[in-house]
């Protein structure tokens, strides 16, 4: 293993222990030429998976991609960085096939921000659908809008909307 600090290749394992629940196993070394310590985490590499776009091309999965993309979709809105962050980097594991269409990626994708942000969801259905009018971008908008009414008539009964205006008594 080379030195990350020195870059040379003669380096020692101090201690190795089994880490990520068994996933993994973690090594600290020390290079023996500057005497400096490192961690190294050794895993399984499995077959990547693959992703077939519209084009009909295959390329490996890249979780950094899509965590860039939901990060535009999120951005100054109420997200946590780590749930965002939890779905790109699981989305693999997620996933049993060995491949996958870019499609099927956005629409989980969609599903995901759904439940998360109304705001980060439109964003992101903006470039997914790709909109040829105005109109139709209004329309989804209104949908989501509608299915969000209806959600919250469904699950909400009779709890105040803590948002709302407190009601006024006439009677004083």
């Amino acid at each position: 293993m080379r030195c990350p600090y020195c870059s040379t290749d003669d380096t020692r394992v101090i201690n190795s222990r089994p880490s990520d629940e068994g996933a993994a196993i973690r090594r600290r070394r020390e290079c023996v030429a500057c005497s400096r310590r490192f961690t190294t985490y050794e895993r399984a590499q499995f077959e990547a998976l693959m992703v077939r776009k519209r084009s009909g091309r295959l390329e490996a999965f890249n979780p950094d991609k899509l965590l860039d993309k939901l990060r535009i979709a999120c951005n100054k809105r109420p997200v946590s960085e780590k749930l965002i962050r939890e779905f790109a980097y699981g989305f693999e594991d997620e996933t049993s096939a060995p491949e996958i269409d870019s499609e099927a990626i956005g629409r989980r994708v969609l599903q995901f921000l759904q439940e998360l942000d109304a705001v980060a969801y439109i964003r992101f259905l903006s470039v997914y659908h790709d909109f040829d009018s105005v109109d139709r971008f209004i329309e989804e908008i209104q949908q989501l809008d509608e299915r969000r009414g209806e959600a919250e008539a469904a699950g909400a009964g009779d709890a105040p909307d803590p948002t709302a205006e407190p009601r006024r008594s006439d009677t004083n």
